[in-house]
């Protein structure tokens, strides 16, 4: 067995692993490294090609390979969940595989809107598969995979149980140990279990918090802050914006239902949430589509801002810019390139925290001031993390008990302290507990 690292070993992004079992290849992730791309964006750049997307290290190193030989060997595509670094190099990669692309329904669908979006076609099945459930892929042997359910800060988050003859591979990139989510199931100890009684051979894991000595907070705290800002507040008479991450629908729930008992309008404002709460909608896990009026073309957007202009006390708006990015729709108000000006004593809450990448720190802080000079309240990082602490990764480890460990989903400096628990639990560096990077063979 050779696991490569493709990408998401250098970097918070990017993510693609790939696990070769001889005659059968499966590519599990497929992700955009996003500060580039937004730095495209900044540019007014819409020359998003493949080979353009190459060049400024936005997408995964696949061409690898085709180097080594395996891409006409490649089976399936796995996908863990919706988000862009784990989803969005699709569209440019999935051309050159002919095997399905797979992942639960809210995942998918996220996809094809991406897809059909940016009028992009490709030629591979894209297969939807329930949470808990299992999926076979077909080539020179058969392998059944587990869509085992987890949570993170979107819905329908997946660890990914590959069972070969030499043990179960788990990729578990991206999530948290959160037993009272505000929407969507718990995470499956049960299935969890199992696959450590059948024996875990390697565990490809989240290590973005590592080095954070905590058990990262439930939803439902996150939930509690959201209610403290918005119910205890002094802004009956100004205008509330609230920005947060598009994906994270359990959090846009506890927005709205806050939202409703301060008996103002809610308005969701901007393309990405357009793309995301759709896509809830379609797959039945947005219960609160009735409660809202989104918003995303040019027209619509002017119109509800003029809208919230005048009623500024009988509306509430969620928009995207929670990173300060440009062209979202708090980015240009805060520049005065839409037709709402903030006031004195407006509300701007951030139900985010900053990614920590130097593009997302400064656009940010750049937004953040020309917010203040309006005289607005700014209320930050009213969130929890998506993202599984060190004991949590205690926890997992402890319940799995896997022959190899393999750190992901950041630089050296997120992977590291992940070497460092392992050793504590009795693992050996570069023994069972690996240390890669981009574009490195792990033979097991």
């Amino acid at each position: 067995m050779k696991i490569y690292t493709i990408g998401g070993y250098n970097e918070v992004g990017k993510n693609m692993t790939v696990l070769d079992l001889g005659e059968d290849v499966i590519i599990l992730d497929a992700g955009l490294y996003l500060p580039p791309v937004v730095e495209l964006q900044g540019e007014d750049n819409k020359n998003y090609s493949e080979k353009r997307l190459r060049s400024i290290g936005a997408l995964p190193d696949d061409l690898l390979l085709d180097q080594l030989g395996l891409r006409n060997k490649v089976r399936a595509i796995l996908l863990g969940h919706a988000h862009l670094d784990h989803i969005g190099a699709i569209p440019y990669l999935g051309y050159r595989y002919d095997a399905p692309v797979v992942g639960t329904p809210f995942t998918v669908t996220v996809l094809k809107k991406i897809l059909g979006d940016d009028g992009i076609t490709i030629r591979n099945d894209i297969k939807a598969i329930q949470p808990n459930s299992s999926y076979t892929v077909k080539g020179k042997k058969n392998y059944k995979v587990d869509f085992i359910n987890i949570t993170h800060s979107t819905i329908q988050t997946s660890m990914i149980a590959v069972h070969t003859p030499e043990g179960v591979v788990l990729y578990a990139n991206d999530f948290k140990l959160d037993k009272t989510p505000i929407l969507g199931l718990p995470p499956n100890y049960d299935a969890l279990k199992s696959i450590a009684k059948e024996g875990v051979k390697a565990l490809v894991v989240d290590s973005l918090y590592s080095g954070s000595e905590r058990k990262t907070p439930s939803e439902k705290i996150a939930r509690d802050l959201v209610e403290e800002v918005l119910l205890t507040t002094h802004n009956e008479n100004n205008a509330i914006f609230i920005a947060t991450f598009s994906s994270h629908i359990a959090r846009l729930k506890s927005i709205v239902d806050f939202g409703k008992k301060l008996n103002r309008k809610i308005y969701f404002v901007g393309r990405s949430l357009k793309k995301y709460v759709s896509s809830a909608m379609d797959v039945n896990m947005c219960p609160f589509k009735k409660d809202i009026y989104l918003a995303s073309y040019k027209k619509q957007v002017e119109a509800v801002l003029r809208k919230v202009d005048k009623d500024r006390k009988g509306s509430l708006v969620v928009c995207t810019g929670h990173q300060g990015e440009p062209g979202s729709i708090l980015e240009r108000i805060s520049r005065k390139q839409l037709p709402f000006n903030f006031e004195p004593n407006d509300n701007v809450i951030f139900s985010s925290k900053t990614i920590p990448t130097p593009v997302n720190i400064t656009q940010k802080e750049n937004m953040d001031n020309r917010l203040k000079k309006a005289g607005v309240r700014i209320f930050d990082n009213v969130h929890v993390s998506g993202h599984a602490g060190r004991e949590d990764l205690r926890d997992l480890i402890s319940l799995l008990n896997p022959q190899n460990i393999i750190p992901a989903h950041g630089d050296l400096q997120q992977l590291t302290p992940m070497i460092e628990l392992a050793r504590e639990m009795g693992y050996r560096a570069g023994k069972e507990c690996h240390l890669m990077q981009d574009g490195q063979t792990l033979r097991l």
